[in-house]
């Protein structure tokens, strides 16, 4: 009987064990479908991302293609247009295509450059570039182009050491590629509005000029024959040759009939901006220094830019198309003309497609991203203000875009900004102190999620961001640590130590899913693999192109680097890295043409004296002089380069050899100019002491011996010139003087009527009757830093404290002279200098650290 029972038990018992048994198998079943499942999913994302990719790189070189066999088939530039349209695509409408010519390489010397360390920055105006409009000194204005595009074919510079040249190329005929309209010249704020003065490359509309409504503070007496010029309620009395007509001050002196297209841009902008570097599915980098934006293809050697904006780019992100860029600029002087904004614009036609933010940005953009899961629809971007605003704008709608949303971001500074690549509405920031995670709900409303970290690991700063495969946010910081954030949430994955000695400044994920970090202060990359182990694969950035400041993927192995001393390496991991741009750090003071070759020397307060060939538009070679450097000057027969220090010490050095040839103290001030004596016998120098030093010039240039000092003047030297006979200097002076001296006795002539019929080799004097018409209305005598005219005689140009830079036809003694003003530079130019064959001219910002060149049309 208990048998029985036990078996009606048994088999009572046994469907509940089997439903059991069925019922963890079909969870087991279903954890293993899901985990699978996501796998499959996340390998999709991976390869849909990659065919995106692939697609977008065709479809842009597609692109680029077109433009090419446009170009060479002779078109007119474009003007295009991009829309989206409503299936999610971009549609774009172009009328001619920026034509180019070919040229043939020109030969070059270079050997490896070594840098030194400092840095200045500052912000200035500068107007938007419309049409080639031409502006009076006399209150007569102009209006100016967007943008401009320019290509010039060159070879790039080598970064191993190679023996000093011993003889130079000479002069060979040059036929640019260039097809530039980059005029920037100055607006008219009564007719334009910041957001509506866009315009295709190439554009150079006709625009009116506005009447005059006051007349120049000049007074003309035509018994002695002299103009009375006011500065600043001081009077300057300039004679004129005795054969000039009577001045008619109510005239107006036409433009020159030549006009300036940008050329090439030397400099990068690494020392103190973040993520401005990526490379184009055409081939080409895009970076930013001073107010252009520069797209560079390395391989083929040339240029193209575009010049929409008005000051300082401090930003720059590309759009998941790889076709449309967006770039952040700072405020500037004019409240009106330069307030800070983001212009999104397209890379191949460089048609700018919109202007946000123009009236809400306080400061500048500090940061600016695309979104990515959606394709691109939305921009954030962080205001530099106090309060460091974000906000997100739908940028298609409209000519301005449409603000969706903006918030507080952070009390504390804010380095970076990025939407998450898989996620949508998704925008991670960080900075000093933090990583904060946002999410823009449909309400159109920004939510915060502050990044928890250990107490002992938080950083002093989270310096860059980037994103793995799976979606995870990875962030360095200024501990050298790297930590990956679990995507959707705020704390720490996995964390990294010591990656780096000292801060980690920039992180790039490359298409395999590897990762590179690039450290600041120990200039290493390092390669980790897809689960941020290292590979032990690691190169070192050579010290004196200093620290990495960004990394991003190139071709293949491929590797582009941003450094810290505002140079753009180019290499691999295993071989090594190559200097594809190479600039200046500090204030560039020193600008000098060779004066029979196409080369030219700048120097600047970072130490650097550095020789240019403009026609290969590469470095011949760089020195450390270990002096901040003020002026620079050839030798008439090009035998040696002088320049002129801060500290009053001023140094010759053969331009073949390098070597120092003679050095001499002149007071403690800084030497503001230098000049050799047309028949290279003798050389002035003047110095902020107050004193004109001159010198006899023996040895082929290697010995000076000092015949006197010129005294007289109550205020610095600013400029200096030569009577062609090498008998007469000409000085003017930060006081406004204009003083006329025997050059071998330094005794001052007692008055400038006896000299007014010398011819002068050069005009560097602004304060001169040949250039009356350079000074604007209301002037207070330190507008116009520089002043150089062409060797015909027909050009003169200047260089001003608004980043202009203006050509006039010469000689300029109209005191309402019409001129064409070109912008770029997004500081004070500090000088300019025609080449000696008048085909181009030079000109030095001073914090921008940018030289650019203009091709003379």
């Amino acid at each position: 009987m208990e048998g029985h029972e036990s078996r009606i038990s048994r088999a009572s018992d046994s469907p509940g064990d089997t439903m059991n048994d069925v019922y963890a198998a079909w969870h087991e079943m279903l954890e293993s479908e899901g985990a699978g499942l996501a796998a499959r999913v996340a390998e999709l994302e991976v390869r849909c991302s990659r065919q995106a990719e692939e697609l977008l790189c065709l479809r842009s070189t597609l692109a680029d293609a077109l433009r090419r066999l446009n170009a060479l088939e002779g078109r007119a530039p474009t003007t295009s247009n991009v829309q989206r349209n409503g299936g999610g695509t971009y549609t774009e409408r172009t009328t001619g295509t920026p034509t180019r010519e070919l040229r043939i390489r020109q030969p070059s010397y270079r050997e490896s450059v070594k840098r030194t360390s400092s840095y200045g920055s500052s912000a200035s105006s500068l107007s938007q570039r419309r049409g080639p409009q031409h502006q009076s000194t006399g209150s007569l204005q102009s209006d100016s182009p967007a943008s401009s595009s320019s290509l010039s074919p060159a070879p790039s510079p080598s970064p191993r050491a190679t023996p000093a040249p011993l003889t130079p190329h000479p002069v060979q005929p040059y036929r640019s590629r260039n097809n530039s309209t980059s005029g920037n010249q100055s607006p008219s704020p009564a007719t334009n509005n910041l957001t509506k003065r866009w315009n295709s490359t190439g554009d150079f509309n006709a625009q009116g000029l506005l009447p005059s409504t006051s007349t120049h503070t000049c007074q003309y007496n035509e018994e002695d024959g002299t103009v009375r010029m006011f500065i600043r309620g001081r009077p300057v009395i300039l004679y004129a040759p005795s054969d000039h007509d009577n001045l008619d001050l109510s005239k107006v002196a036409p433009p020159p009939h030549n006009k300036l297209k940008l050329e090439w841009v030397y400099g990068y902008r690494g020392k103190d901006c973040r993520n401005n570097l990526y490379l184009l599915p055409t081939g080409e980098i895009v970076y930013f220094v001073a107010a252009v934006v520069v797209l560079f293809n390395v391989d083929e050697q040339c240029q193209r830019h575009y010049t929409g904006h008005t000051d300082d780019v401090k930003c720059l992100a590309v759009h998941p198309n790889k076709l449309i860029i967006a770039t952040g600029q700072c405020a500037g002087h004019d409240r009106l003309d330069a307030r800070p904004h983001v212009r999104v614009w397209n890379s191949v036609s460089l048609a700018t497609l919109a202007v946000v933010g123009a009236g809400s940005l306080e400061r500048a953009a500090a940061g600016v991203a695309f979104s990515r899961a959606d394709g691109g629809a939305l921009l954030a971007c962080v205001d530099d203000g106090p309060d460091h605003v974000i906000s997100v704008w739908e940028w298609q709608r409209g000519d301005k875009g449409h603000c969706l949303a903006e918030t507080k971001c952070s009390v504390d500074t804010v380095v970076a900004v990025e939407f998450h690549p898989l996620d949508r509405n998704q925008i991670v920031t960080c900075g000093k102190g933090h990583i904060a995670f946002w999410t823009l709900d449909a309400s159109n409303v920004l939510y915060k999620r502050m990044g928890i970290f250990e107490t002992r690991d938080k950083p002093k700063y989270v310096t860059c961001l980037a994103f793995n495969h799976n979606g995870d946010v990875i962030s360095g910081d200024s501990n050298g640590n790297l930590i990956v954030w679990g995507r959707g949430t705020n704390t720490v994955h996995k964390l990294v130590r010591g990656v780096h000695e000292g801060a980690v400044f920039s992180l790039c994920g490359l298409k395999d899913g590897g990762l590179v970090s690039g450290g600041g202060k120990d200039g290493r990359l390092v390669l980790f693999d897809a689960d941020l182990s290292a590979t032990g694969t690691e190169n070192v950035i050579e010290g004196h192109y200093g620290g990495v400041r960004v990394v991003t993927e190139g071709r293949g192995r491929q590797l582009f680097v941003g450094t810290t001393r505002n140079c753009i390496l180019h290499g691999d991991l295993q071989l090594g890295f190559v200097p594809a741009v190479l600039g200046h750090v500090d204030e560039v003071w020193g600008l000098a043409a060779h004066p029979s070759l196409p080369q030219f020397a700048s120097a600047g307060w970072d130490r650097l004296l550095q020789l240019w060939d403009a026609l290969s538009h590469s470095t011949v070679w760089s020195k450390d002089i270990e002096e901040r450097a003020q002026c620079c000057a050839w030798a008439r027969d090009g035998g040696a380069l002088a320049v002129g220090c801060v500290s009053g010490r001023w140094l010759v050095y053969h331009p073949q050899t390098r070597e120092l040839l003679a050095q001499h103290q002149d007071g403690t001030e800084p030497i503001q100019t230098i000049e050799y004596s047309p028949n290279n016998r003798l050389v002035a120098i003047g110095s902020r002491d107050n004193f004109i030093y001159v010198y006899q010039v023996d040895d082929d240039g290697a010995r000076y011996s000092r015949l006197g000092k010129c005294l007289g003047h109550s205020s610095f030297i600013t400029h200096l010139d030569w009577s062609e006979d090498s008998q007469y200097i000409r000085s003017n002076s930060g006081d406004y003087e204009v003083l006329f001296w025997n050059a071998t006795t330094c005794r001052q002539a007692p008055s400038g009527a006896a000299l007014r019929d010398v011819p002068w080799a050069s005009a560097h004097c602004p304060l001169a009757f040949s250039c009356v018409g350079v000074w604007p209305e209301g002037a207070d005598g330190t507008d116009i830093n520089s002043c150089t005219r062409t060797q015909d005689g027909r050009l003169a140009a200047t260089g001003d404290d608004f980043g202009k830079v203006k050509l006039y036809a010469y000689p300029v003694t109209q005191p309402k002279s019409l001129c064409a003003a070109y912008g770029g530079h997004s500081s004070h130019v500090t000088c300019v200098r025609f080449l000696p064959d008048d085909t181009r001219l030079l000109s030095a910002g001073g914090h921008d650290a940018a030289l650019l060149q203009w091709l003379v049309d």
